[in-house]
């Protein structure tokens, strides 16, 4: 019998991440990330930031500082100038990761773009 909560745990840097997983944390957190970090003292004793996020197969801490936070939120076309998702960017990743569902393999090819 499996043990709750045995999902891997991955502390990864958000740059690090493979691209439909950020696109499932900017769903996650549409209003940026700084407000919902989280701190812990990492296996070297040293004190780290980072945003929690969990899918179906594992538990993410994403290492960042909140000053990181900002910064990505400032330099990604994903939000608005008051740090927010954008509304269209927000329905096309929900449409993308609906359709994808649960059995979505990341590193799959995505069938569903369009040809020119």
């Amino acid at each position: 019998m499996s043990t709750p909560n045995a999902k891997p745990r991955v502390i990864k840097d958000f740059e690090k991440l493979d691209l439909n997983i950020q696109e499932l944390i900017k769903l996650e957190y549409p209003e940026g990330f700084e407000d919902h970090l989280i701190s812990f003292t990492n296996m070297e004793g040293k004190r780290v930031s980072a945003l929690p996020f969990e899918t179906e197969e594992k538990h993410y801490l994403v290492r960042m500082t909140i000053e990181e936070a900002q910064q990505i939120i400032e330099d990604d076309d994903d939000y608005d100038d008051d740090g927010n998702l954008k509304d269209d960017i927000k329905e096309e990743y929900q449409d993308k990761h609906e359709e994808e569902g649960e059995e979505h393999d990341p590193y799959a090819d995505d069938d569903n773009e369009e040809e020119d």
